[in-house]
């Protein structure tokens, strides 16, 4: 890992968004969806759930399956956190659902989502809901493709289509309509 840290707010909320680590300009801005997937994934939650990043942040439990910023592969992308990097991180995460106990848990991207489900193609569970149990607590799982400006999925058929159902199920979600009064 190649950063310090990188949390989101200390909030009490029934909803989490659990990323999969931050990228390389979030430990200098200290906050995490802070560049360009961040931009991406408030935008969907404006244009399906009306709210706006302030309110996203202010309102909405921000977490991570790493924490620090895992480092460039050759080539320029992001490295996927190993094994061992994920498992050393994993017991943030689970203090996290003990203590918070949401009833939505929002993992973006498909290293997220293997961390409660399968997840061999993003196409069969992106726009499903499921329940899921980690540290003796169910909750309910809406998956969401991460929004990373690198990958057309989201952007292109069936991927679009996907992602539209996933936010029409966010925006409807009963602790999503919570937190919205």
């Amino acid at each position: 890992m190649k950063s310090t840290p990188v949390s989101g707010v200390a909030i009490i909320s029934e909803v989490m968004i659990i990323g999969q680590a931050p990228g390389p300009r979030e430990p200098t801005l200290k906050r995490p969806f802070a560049h360009t997937a961040g931009r991406t994934l408030f935008r969907w939650f404006e244009n399906f759930c009306g709210m706006n990043e302030a309110v996203v942040r202010s309102k909405i439990y921000f977490a991570a399956v790493c924490r620090c910023f895992p480092g460039k592969v050759p080539g320029g992308t992001d490295r996927v956190p190993a094994p061992d990097e994920v498992r050393n991180c994993s017991a943030w995460l689970n203090e996290e659902i003990e203590i918070l106990k949401p009833r939505l848990i929002i993992p973006v991207g498909r290293l997220a989502i293997g961390q409660f489900i399968g997840c061999e193609k993003l196409e069969q569970v992106i726009g499903g809901k499921f329940r899921a149990d980690r540290e003796g607590h169910i909750f309910d799982l809406i998956p969401l493709p991460h929004p990373s400006g690198a990958s057309p999925w989201h952007k292109i058929p069936p991927g679009k289509q996907l992602l539209e159902k996933a936010m029409r199920k966010i925006a409807r979600h009963r602790a999503i309509k919570a937190l919205n009064g």
